[in-house]
C-alpha cells in the first residue's frame, strides 16, 4: 500500500502530462487545465500524508523500485527516499506548483496551445519530484536533466518569437556546462565510495567526521573529495544561477509568467541548494570548497542586486532579485548553515511566487506591457494584486514580522559570526533589494498612470483564478517565518526537524543572545533606508527612469548588466561560431573531397575491372587452370 502511494506521489504529474499530450486538445482548454492542476494537487496531498507520517514516526520512507546498474563493486538501485529534507521540498514544490497551475488556467486561457503548456508544466513538476525523492545521485541526475529540458520547452513556449527561442537555448546550454561538472563529480564519488546512495555515503562520512575508521574503498587522499565537491558546486552554479553561470536566468523571462514563477520560486533554481544540502556530509569535510561557495554566493548577491537597481522590465527586476536571493542562500551553505539556507528557500518560494504571479496579473491587465515606465497608478484599479505584492515586497525587503525578515536576518547573523566581510557584502545587497523592490512598487502602483489611454480604459483587477493564488501566497509570505522562529519567541522547529539529515549542527541562538538583537536592528534599519530612499526618489520627486538611449555613464554599465553577456559573446560565442564556420565551410568540404576522391578511385578501378569480364567461359576456364597451376607450383617449390 505504501509503495503504491509513493508511486502515486511520483507519477501523478506524469499521468497529467500524458493525458494532455494525447487528449488535451480534444477535451478543451478548461478540462486540460483542470486535469493538469489536479495531477499536481494529488502529489501535494500525498506529500502532506507522508510528511505527517514522518512527523509521527520519525522514520524516513525508503522504497527500492528495481535494481538498476551494477558494474563491479558499484551497485545503483532505482530508489526513492522520503526523509525530512525531501518532504520539505516536496511540500512547496507541489503546493506552490498547484497554485501556479490554478493561476495558469485563467492566465493562459487565450492561448491555442494551452494543453501543451499544461503538459510541459506537469512534466516539469514530475522531474522536480524525481530530483527531490531520488535515493542516490543518479536518480537525482535524471530529475536534474529533466527540469533542464522542461525549462527549455517552457522558456521557448512562444516559439514564433526568435528572441524567446534564443533565451531557451541559452538556458539549456549554460545548464549543460554546469551539468558536466555535476556528472564528473558523480563519477568521482562512484569511484571513491563504490556507491552513490545518499544514506550509505553519509554513513561513511559520519565515521570519518567522528574520527572512526570509515570504509573508504578507493579514496587515498582528501583532495579527491574536494575535487568532487567542487564539481558538484559547478553543477549547482548552473541550475541555481550563480556566478559565472547566472546570465540565463534573467533571459528566462521570455517564457509565460507562470513559468517564471515556477522556475524562480519552486523548482529549477532551488535544485542546486537542495543538492548541496543533501550532500552536506561531503561539503562539511571539504572546507576549502565551502569557502568558495560562500564567496561566490556573496558576490552573486551583490552583483545581481546592483543590476536590479536600474532594470525597467518588471519581470527582469524580479529575476535579478532571485539571483541575488539565491546568492544569500549559497552564502549560508558555504558557511555550513544548511538549515538556514533551507529556511530562506522556503520563505523565498512564498514571496517570490507571489511577486511573479502578481507581475503576471499586472501584465495581463496591461495587455502584455512589462515596462514599468509605462505603468503607474494601478493600486486603485487592482487592489488585490497591489496588496498581495506589497506584502511580498515587505517580506523580501526583510521588514518585521514578514517571513523574509526571519530567514534573511538569520543568514546575515551567520555571516557576521563567521566572516565580517561577507556580512557587509550581504547587508549591502539586502539594502539594495529593499530599494529596487519598492522602486518596482512605486513605479507600478503609485502616482499617475503613464500608459496609453486604451490601456487605462481597460484597467481591471484580474479574475479570481489569478487573485486566489496571490492571496494564499501573500498569507504564506506573512506567516512563513513561524516555522523557524528563534528562542524565546519560538522553538526553531525547522532546525530540529532537519537535524537527522545534517552532519554538523548549526548553533541555535536566542534573539537575546550575543549580537543577535543588534544585527536584527541593523538589518531592519538598512531595509528601511532602502525603502525611504526609493520613496524619496520615485514618490516625492516623481522621478521616472530615462529612456534607454538617454542612460549614460556608470548607470549605463549597470543597466547593461556590466556587459557580461557581451564579454561571453566575444570570448566564447564568437570564437566557437568562427570555429564551427571554419569546419563547415573549409574543413568539411575538404574532408568531403577526400572521401569522394576515394570513391572516384574505387569507381575507376571497378570500371577497369569490368573490362576483364568478357563473358567467355573458355577464357574463364583457362584463367582458372593457370591459377591452380600457379598455386600448386608455389607450394611444390616452397617445400
Amino acid at each position: 500500500m505504501e509503495n503504491s502511494l509513493v508511486l502515486l506521489l511520483l507519477l501523478a504529474p506524469f499521468v497529467g502530462f500524458l493525458f494532455n499530450v494525447f487528449f488535451g486538445k480534444k477535451v478543451g482548454k478548461s478540462i486540460s487545465g483542470a486535469i493538469g492542476t489536479i495531477a499536481v494537487a494529488v502529489s501535494f496531498v500525498m506529500s502532506i500524508y507522508f510528511f505527517m507520517q514522518l512527523n509521527t514516526t520519525g522514520k524516513p520512507i525508503e522504497v527500492k523500485l528495481f535494481d538498476w546498474i551494477q558494474i563491479g563493486k558499484l551497485k545503483v538501485d532505482f530508489g526513492i527516499l522520503l526523509d525530512q529534507l525531501s518532504l520539505l521540498w516536496l511540500l512547496f514544490v507541489t503546493g506552490i506548483g498547484s497554485l501556479i497551475h490554478l493561476y495558469s488556467i485563467s492566465y493562459m486561457h487565450e492561448d491555442d496551445n494551452m494543453h501543451k503548456f499544461f503538459a510541459y508544466l506537469n512534466l516539469f513538476i514530475f522531474f522536480m519530484i524525481t530530483l527531490v525523492v531520488g535515493s542516490n545521485l543518479l536518480v537525482m541526475f535524471i530529475g536534474w536533466e529533466g527540469v533542464g529540458l522542461c525549462s527549455y520547452l517552457l522558456i521557448g513556449f512562444w516559439y514564433k518569437n526568435q528572441d524567446y527561442n534564443d533565451a531557451a537555448k541559452k538556458a539549456f546550454i549554460m545548464n549543460r556546462i554546469g551539468d558536466l561538472g555535476f556528472l564528473i563529480g558523480i563519477f568521482i564519488l562512484a569511484y571513491a565510495f563504490n556507491t552513490l546512495d545518499f544514506v550509505k555515503m553519509s554513513n561513511m562520512m559520519f565515521s570519518v567526521y567522528n574520527n572512526y575508521t570509515g570504509p573508504f574503498p578507493n579514496t587515498t587522499h582528501w583532495s579527491l573529495l574536494s575535487i568532487a565537491a567542487l564539481c558538484l558546486f559547478i553543477g549547482a552554479t548552473g541550475k541555481s544561477a550563480q556566478l559565472p553561470l547566472y546570465t540565463w536566468l534573467p533571459d528566462a523571462m521570455a517564457g509565460p509568467t507562470p513559468v517564471s514563477a515556477l522556475i524562480h520560486a519552486a523548482t529549477m533554481v532551488t535544485a542546486g541548494i537542495f543538492m548541496i544540502t543533501r550532500m552536506n556530509f561531503l561539503f562539511d569535510l571539504t572546507p576549502d570548497v565551502q569557502n568558495i561557495i560562500a564567496i561566490v554566493g556573496a558576490i552573486t548577491a551583490l552583483v545581481a542586486a546592483s543590476i536590479g537597481l536600474l532594470q525597467n522590465d518588471i519581470k527582469k527586476v524580479l529575476a535579478y532579485s532571485t539571483v541575488s536571493q539565491l546568492g544569500l542562500m549559497f552564502l549560508a551553505l558555504g558557511l555550513g548553515a544548511y538549515n538556514v539556507a533551507v529556511f530562506h528557500v522556503i520563505t523565498h518560494a512564498f514571496f517570490k511566487a507571489c511577486l511573479f504571479l502578481g507581475s503576471g496579473s499586472v501584465i495581463h491587465a496591461l495587455h502584455g506591457e512589462q515596462d514599468m515606465r509605462k505603468m503607474g497608478g494601478l493600486r486603485k484599479a487592482m487592489p488585490i494584486t497591489f496588496a498581495t505584492m506589497l506584502i511580498s515586497t515587505l517580506a523580501i525587503a526583510g521588514i518585521f514580522p514578514f517571513a523574509g525578515f526571519w530567514s534573511k536576518d538569520e543568514i546575515l547573523m551567520v555571516a557576521f559570526e563567521h566572516n565580517k566581510a561577507l556580512w557587509i557584502v550581504g547587508s549591502i545587497a539586502s539594502i539594495m533589494t529593499a530599494f529596487y523592490m519598492f522602486r518596482l512598487m512605486y513605479l507600478t502602483f503609485f502616482r499617475d498612470f503613464r500608459g496609453t489611454e486604451e490601456q487605462k480604459h481597460h484597467l481591471h483587477e484580474s479574475p479570481s483564478l489569478i487573485t486566489l493564488p496571490l492571496i494564499i501566497l501573500a498569507a504564506l509570505a506573512t506567516v512563513g517565518g513561524l516555522i523557524n522562529l528563534p528562542k524565546p519567541i519560538g522553538n526553531g522547529w525547522l532546525n530540529h526537524f532537519l537535524e537527522p539529515v545534517l552532519l554538523s549542527k548549526h548553533k541555535e541562538e536566542s534573539i537575546f543572545e550575543g549580537n543577535a538583537m543588534m544585527l536584527m536592528a541593523i538589518a531592519l534599519t538598512g531595509a528601511i533606508i532602502g525603502i525611504v530612499w526609493a520613496y524619496s526618489k520615485y514618490i516625492k520627486q516623481g522621478f521616472v527612469p530615462k529612456q534607454d538611449s538617454e542612460i549614460t555613464g556608470f548607470s549605463k554599465t549597470i543597466y547593461n548588466k556590466y556587459y557580461v553577456d557581451e564579454v561571453y559573446t566575444s570570448l566564447i560565442v564568437k570564437p566557437i561560431n568562427a570555429l564551427s564556420n571554419f569546419f563547415r565551410t573549409t574543413l568539411e568540404p575538404a574532408l568531403g573531397n577526400v572521401v569522394y576522391g576515394f570513391g572516384t578511385v574505387v569507381n575507376g578501378l571497378g570500371n577497369q575491372g569490368k573490362k576483364l569480364q568478357s563473358g567467355s567461359i573458355g577464357l574463364y576456364l583457362f584463367a582458372f587452370v593457370i591459377g591452380v597451376l600457379a598455386i600448386v607450383s608455389y607450394l611444390f617449390l616452397a617445400q
